[in-house]
């Protein structure tokens, strides 16, 4: 079996590397093999000079499940090779079919796994800043079960962070809009990633734990996108504005 997902990882890494869509998996994976092949997938990143900074949580908010199809909370992990600079460009060619959510990322100060409070969770944050994440699905027309979608690491594929606040800002309710060429296209409150995003990097710490890997200080985590995903073409220029944090933004190139 071990070989076989080896091979499954080879071909998402491949599909991933070469912005290529492939069919979906006929492979019948259990959620916990998915994992297996989400690792085994970023080794090979890994091997070739990327370097894991964080994780990101996936179907936080009900907009997101509703919106694929899912009903239960996910993670993927991010690396160095996917961070877009704030301002920035990325080429659209990277991507397969990239869609953009609005999120509230936590950059760590201290090591996390495993089941932790309120008060832990707050202890162990350097910072707290708005994000956008980038992602992309390697199946073909953004259609996946949910072991497909762990296997292909989430569809993590892209993140911009912006300027830091400290941990003490209240991010509970935040008002945020997303904007594509000028144009709002989704309107959404922080609220809707569990209700208030630290429930998402708590649990974070938990799936840490559970899939043997601690989060690191210097890691950041992105609890999850507060609206559905919009879909984006090359030459968009994609714009998020958070009540109380900067505004940030980037375009495809």
């Amino acid at each position: 079996m071990k070989h076989e997902l080896d091979n499954v990882a080879n071909r998402l890494d491949v599909a991933a590397r070469d912005a290529t869509a492939i069919a979906q998996l006929d492979e019948q994976l259990t959620l916990d093999e998915a994992y297996e092949v989400q690792a085994l997938a970023l080794a090979r990143r890994v091997k070739r000079g990327e370097r894991i900074v964080g994780m990101k949580m996936g179907f936080t908010s009900r907009a997101k499940m509703v919106q694929m199809g899912i009903d239960e909370m996910i993670f993927g992990r991010l690396t160095d090779g996917m961070l877009v600079e704030e301002g920035g460009v990325t080429r659209r060619a990277r991507y397969v079919h990239p869609r953009v959510e609005p999120e509230i990322a936590f950059r760590l100060r201290k090591p996390l796994a495993g089941r932790i409070s309120h008060f832990e969770a707050r202890d162990a944050v350097e910072y707290i800043a708005p994000a956008i994440e980038i992602i992309d699905s390697r199946y073909q027309n953004f259609k996946f079960s949910l072991a497909d979608v762990v296997a292909d690491n989430s569809s993590s594929s892209g993140f911009i962070i912006g300027p830091p606040h400290g941990p003490d800002i209240d991010i509970a309710n935040l008002g945020m809009v997303l904007s594509v060429d000028g144009a709002p296209r989704e309107i959404g409150s922080s609220a809707a990633i569990l209700g208030n995003p630290w429930r998402s990097l708590i649990a974070a710490s938990v799936f840490a734990e559970r899939y043997g890997f601690t989060l690191r200080p210097g890691d950041i985590v992105m609890a999850g996108g507060a609206t559905a995903a919009v879909a984006c073409e090359a030459g968009a220029r994609v714009k998020l504005e958070t009540q109380g944090l900067a505004e940030i933004s980037f375009s495809f190139r």
